[in-house]
């Protein structure tokens, strides 16, 4: 078939390109794994068709039955700004491409919320939205170049996630295409089954999204900016946890380890020295080129990166002037000042200093610089990429070291963390490597990869906090979900029987998955670090609201909660009584569970603060009166019980309210293919 012609004829009305040059830039995303090669000026060995620009929904729908009656790949494209290999079509493949699909369909300030469509540019959007009043509270470092329906697919994270959450916080409801060209709208619930947690991450495999309603706050009247230096990098991420776990949502809160920590702080010093003694850009012959000594010697030194590593640690952290935390609050004028001083006076307990808010505005003033720093690397010979990787604060210590050292045999490596949660945290490696060749840095490239993301399943962390999975990291993604990489797949037979959408895409090859269980605790045993206790289906609420209460604990839960249901009877029910999520969008209330599908194959998703590896299977269970199985364990969120006389503040975050319906009606075509989903989910058989 001559795809061009074929797309042509089918879709006379659609806008839709096969010339080379747009070939050849739809062909991948921004996979750094690429840029080695193009580095070395070799083009895509695979490239798409056709693109099409869809104008609306309709277009779209279109488009999907086109590809699906034909059984062509369709791969939904927003703006390429993905690191996971999530776009790599091959000559018959068409790209969807969304942004002249960006419009805003109703801006309501009395909720407030936005409806707009997935192809929208990030910081277009937010600037527009400022202007009216309000923000999303959504700032990936990507925003220049990513959009709502990028951000939705990928389950992305934005960094101020400490005060509204991550892109599945600001979700109301999303409008989508299925793999059989249907238009569904699916709408989150507070109880009841809700889909949408399916369907963010979920990275094109089941559906095309089209537009959103997104939960909108009131553009923030103040910040109060901080900075602390610690001793050591674990001294400081302690300090972050009692922070969050005392009830304290800084929107940003960084910690780096102590060699980040010195580039950020010179980073700082330079930036106040050019603001108060401006001098003339230097003649061009004067500055360090991509071919010069400077890139020379870079070569070199990471052509032993172990030694590297080694190096820095004997120099040990006082060498580099501790770990720095930088802290932003927002909100009121008089509520973040106090936050902040409430921030500094934890911190202290920890050895912490505070170092002002030069660090803080600093970093505010180059927040997207980072996604612009990867090409003097690679145009210096080197090569650079990200990883992000989270646990809960129990096995952070862990996950920081193991994935440490096994990417430290094949690259330079710093670290940050961010994305803190009561119960957990994201830490965020940034590493660099070299060679002779292509192929030499593309083989220490993968090697890196392949023995980080295998150590941080050891330490008990996830393969992804916000970046999701793609390609790079879908052969890992089994040891991590297990019989839910079957699950996933048979959720995508459903939702796209043909099979169209985004082939190759998240899943590894179905029934390659190793099979994890979790087991059952005869009594709730709990995790202090991190806040959770691990607790059997079987259980009351009241066996496991005495037992935490022994230490001091609660369930936190709400009047008219039940607390002779068990758990697993709880969370089918919806979680009646549980904290509301739209209040606190940092938190949750079940970070991990097991459970018996209707086949009585095992389950299990191991607790994770705020993963991003495909679909949250939770989903499947809450709300869902056990038509796909029945739960038998869950690690649930414990808090510290607050004394009736002590203010509520020193414990529970100040809540974001809002007037979003948290109970929308569920229309005849969402129940259809909830029934789909519930179904296919049940159904699902343990082959190993």
């Amino acid at each position: 078939m001559n795809l061009p012609q074929a797309v042509a004829k089918a879709l006379p009305s659609v806008l839709h390109s096969s010339s080379p040059v747009d070939q050849v830039a739809y062909a991948r995303d921004l996979w750094p794994r690429h840029h080695i090669h193009v580095r070395d000026g070799k083009l895509p060995d695979t490239r798409p068709g056709v693109i099409v620009w869809p104008t609306n929904t309709d277009d779209v729908s279109a488009i999907v039955r086109f590809c699906a009656a034909e059984g062509v790949p369709l791969v939904p494209y927003g703006a390429g700004s993905g690191v996971c290999g999530g776009v790599l079509p091959n000559p018959q493949t068409v790209i969807l491409d969304l942004k002249k699909m960006a419009r805003w369909r109703t801006l309501d300030r009395s909720t407030p919320f936005l409806d707009v469509e997935a192809g929208a540019l990030g910081i277009r959007l937010e600037e527009d939205l400022q202007h009216q009043g309000f923000t999303l509270g959504h700032f990936p470092s990507s925003i220049l170049c990513s959009t709502p329906g990028g951000w939705v697919a990928a389950r992305s994270a934005g960094q101020c996630s400490g005060r509204y959450g991550k892109i599945e916080d600001m979700v109301a409801s999303l409008e989508c295409v299925t793999g059989t060209g249907e238009v569904v709208t699916f709408q989150r619930r507070a109880s009841g089954v809700d889909l949408t947690p399916l369907i963010i991450g979920s990275e094109g495999v089941l559906s095309v999204i089209t537009a959103m309603r997104l939960r909108l706050h009131t553009a923030p009247a103040a910040r109060a900016y901080g900075s602390l230096s610690f001793p050591t990098l674990e001294a400081g991420w302690e300090a972050m946890r009692a922070m969050f776990q005392a009830g304290l949502r800084p929107a940003v809160a960084r910690l780096y380890d102590p060699f980040d920590s010195m580039m950020a702080r010179r980073g700082a010093a330079r930036a106040e020295h050019a603001a108060h003694h401006a001098s003339p850009a230097p003649h061009p012959k004067k500055r360090g080129g991509a071919g010069g000594g400077g890139a020379f010697a870079l070569r070199n030194i990471l052509r032993a990166p172990g030694a590297l590593n080694g190096l820095l640690d004997l120099m040990g952290s006082r060498a580099f002037g501790g770990a720095m935390l930088v802290l932003i609050f927002e909100g009121a004028a008089g509520e973040v000042n106090d936050d902040l001083a409430h921030a500094e006076a934890l911190g202290r307990g920890y050895g912490g200093s505070p170092s002002g808010e030069g660090p803080a505005k600093h970093w505010l003033a180059h927040r997207y610089s980072v996604s612009y720093r990867q090409a003097p690397m690679f145009m210096s010979g080197a090569f650079v990429d990200t990883m992000e990787v989270a646990a809960p604060w129990s096995k952070l210590g862990a996950l920081y070291e193991n994935v440490r050292a096994a990417l430290g045999k094949h690259v330079f490596v710093m670290a940050h963390l961010s994305h803190a949660y009561p119960d957990g945290c994201s830490i965020y490696f940034t590493f660099a490597g070299g060679g002779n060749t292509a192929a030499a840095q593309s083989t220490a490239y993968d090697a890196a990869w392949r023995n980080a993301l295998d150590a941080a399943i050891a330490s008990g962390g996830t393969l992804s906090h916000h970046h999701g999975v793609g390609r790079s990291k879908a052969p890992a993604l089994g040891a991590e979900l297990g019989l839910g990489v079957d699950v996933v797949h048979a959720l995508r037979r459903a939702f796209d029987p043909s099979g169209v959408l985004n082939p190759g895409n998240l899943l590894p090859r179905e029934g390659s998955a190793p099979r994890t269980t979790a087991t059952a605790p005869s009594e709730p045993t709990l995790d202090r670090t991190s806040l959770l206790v691990n607790a059997a289906g079987t259980s009351t609420l009241r066996t496991i609201e005495n037992a935490v209460q022994r230490e001091g604990l609660t369930l936190g839960l709400q009047n008219g909660a039940d607390l002779d249901m068990t758990v697993a009877a709880w969370i089918a029910a919806g979680l009646p009584g549980a904290r509301d999520g739209w209040l606190d969008p940092a938190d949750h209330t079940v970070a991990g569970f097991g459970a018996r599908l209707g086949t009585g194959a095992p389950l299990a998703v191991h607790p994770g603060p705020r993963r991003a590896v495909g679909p949250d299977l939770f989903a499947l269970f809450a709300g869902a009166r056990e038509r796909v199985g029945v739960i038998t364990s869950a690690w649930l969120r414990v808090h510290r019980h607050v004394p009736v006389h002590a203010q509520p503040r020193t414990t529970l975050p100040r809540p974001l309210a809002t007037s979003l319906d948290r109970s929308p009606a569920v229309s005849s075509v969402e129940a259809a293919w909830i029934d789909r989903a519930l179904n296919a989910a049940r159904n699902v058989s343990d082959r190993a």
